[in-house]
């Protein structure tokens, strides 16, 4: 069963048993006030009988019937049975089957009207004053409330043919009532299935209202935007592998080529090997810096954050630098570090924030001619900013521009060993902290990185 049909189900079935309640409250309160009205209609006819008996003075009870009738007030199947103070029967109409106890009799003269059913008949026991103040009489009344029970049987029908014709009108408000409920969620799902991996850029309309199924929109539309970074990451890994491993590719197959061309000295093949072996290392490099930019992409939207003090983070990584390569030198200025720990914190992920600061340290000492980088932190207007700088040979301001490009590299280094990927990295890492980068350099002045972290 689809949601529209169980939509359809559920509200007939909601606004059908408000309706059944209705109607049998209907029902049960118009049988009460049938009961009631002729309980006292019973009362009034107990008492005009016994007034009738009282001031008869020998008027036979067929002479009280034949003015009953006439006057049309006989009820159908009436018994009326009157008692006197000494309960006596002195009147009596009809078969009189019921049998009433002392116990009723005695309630009824110190004034309780008694109401039961006998037999399906209505019965009400009362008592009747006499004008002389002897002992008062009880007067029996059992009578068929034919036409109320007709009118509640009518009322029945009606009642029952009424809820199942609102049953069917409801059904079919329901149905429709659930189609536009439906159609906006109809509409999405079409969109959706026209999107494929050619046009992920495309995206769902997302309507006015900020409801539910707006929300549903731009919940698929930051689906798709995560699709699309991940096709596009994907994309560019094996267009950037692809570039990058032919290379040293080809320089492995060339050194292969050449020692499988004629006989060599064992020398010979151990350099042949060597040579081999420093192009997989570089393979090997390579692939390792495009796994990790790669990562970045697929794990843009997997970052935990958590507060992390950035000087902290900024020695773990000088550390990691100076042990990995010896002769590298990361000195840093500790005079502008506050010393409220507060101001030096802010959100962000610890590992991939040492990442960066390793990159940007390692690629100052690798370009300095002296091998060192001077790092230095201040907080300005509540921004962190870190400085990074290098004494090596700076770079052009035509190039500034293009150092961030994935693979990009500077003329001025280009006979260093690299691959073009720590930068581009490195601001990825450092844009998915909500922190900015800039770089100032000029050539033969070296090169200066800035780091920003806004406030809270």
């Amino acid at each position: 069963m689809n949601i529209k049909a169980r939509l359809t189900l559920m509200f007939t079935m909601l606004v059908g048993s408000i309706m059944a309640l209705f109607c049998v409250a209907i029902y049960f309160f118009y049988d009460q006030y049938r009961e009631k009205q002729f309980y006292s209609f019973l009362n009034e006819r107990a008492q005009t009988i016994a007034q009738l008996v009282e001031a008869s003075n020998g008027i036979s009870k067929a002479d009280i019937e034949k003015i009953e009738k006439e006057n049309k007030t006989i009820l159908l199947n009436e018994e009326i049975t009157i008692y006197d103070g000494a309960d006596s029967v002195i009147y009596m109409s009809g078969a009189d089957d019921l049998k009433i106890s002392k116990a009723t009799l005695a309630d009824a003269r110190g004034g309780k009207e008694i109401k039961t059913k006998y037999q399906n008949k209505e019965v009400i026991v009362i008592r009747h004053i006499l004008q002389d103040h002897r002992k008062p009489w009880i007067v029996v009344i059992i009578a068929d409330d034919t036409l109320g029970m007709n009118q509640l049987n009518r009322l029945r029908e009606i009642l029952v043919i009424g809820w199942l014709l609102s049953l069917i009108l409801v059904a079919v408000a329901g149905w429709q009532f659930s189609n536009d409920a439906i159609k906006p969620v109809a509409d999405i799902i079409a969109q959706v299935n026209n999107i494929s991996a050619g046009n992920l850029h495309e995206k769902v309309k997302v309507g006015r209202e900020k409801d539910e199924l707006a929300l549903l929109a731009e919940t698929f539309n930051q689906m798709l935007t995560r699709l699309e970074i991940a096709f596009v990451a994907q994309k560019n890994f094996v267009s950037h592998a692809s570039h990058e491993l032919r290379t040293p590719l080809a320089l492995i197959m060339s050194e292969a080529e050449l020692g499988l061309m004629k006989e060599r000295s064992p020398g010979e093949y151990q350099d042949a090997l060597k040579g081999i072996w420093a192009e997989a290392r570089e393979m090997n490099g390579l692939v390792s810096r495009l796994l990790e930019l790669a990562q970045t992409d697929e794990n843009a939207f997997k970052v935990s954050f958590r507060k992390i003090r950035i000087d902290e983070v900024l020695w773990q990584a000088k550390t990691s630098v100076e042990q990995k390569n010896q002769g590298y030198v990361v000195k840093v200025a500790y005079d502008k570090i506050p010393e409220d720990e507060e101001q030096l914190k802010r959100f962000g992920d610890e590992s991939l924030l040492r990442t960066a600061f390793v990159n940007l340290m390692d690629n100052a000492c690798k370009y300095s001619d002296d091998k060192t980088v001077n790092v230095s932190l201040e907080i300005v207007n509540n921004y962190i900013r870190i400085y990074f700088k290098d004494q090596g040979v700076g770079i052009a301001a035509s190039e500034l521009p293009y150092i961030f490009d994935t693979f990009y590299r500077s003329d001025a280094t280009s006979n260093r060993a690299g691959y073009g990927i720590g930068l581009a990295l490195t601001k990825r890492i450092i844009n998915m902290q909500g922190a900015t980068i800039d770089v100032e350099s000029a050539p033969g002045s070296g090169t200066t990185f800035i780091v920003r972290f806004p406030p809270f």
